[in-house]
């Protein structure tokens, strides 16, 4: 399996290692997966719409939101 190198600010850093519980790199696993589906989604819907780019780009937009408040919720 590829290795893939984040940076996190200090903060970030110190929030994280109060919880030494959770594997961090399974909520980055599980963060782009989600990521990556929202986004095959959004190209397949594209390719059959006739909304303009900006459209999309709105949609996508509040696709992130959503997926946010989501995450935020199961914190």
């Amino acid at each position: 399996m590829p290795n893939m190198t984040l940076s996190v600010s200090k903060e970030l850093k110190d929030m994280m290692d109060k919880h030494p519980e959770i594997n961090w790199s399974e909520v980055a696993r599980q963060s782009f997966r989600e990521k990556l589906t929202d986004l095959e989604f959004l190209e397949e819907f594209k390719s059959r719409s006739e909304l303009t780019e900006e459209e999309a780009l709105e949609l996508g937009k509040k696709v992130n939101e959503s997926l946010r408040e989501r995450y935020e919720e199961s914190s």
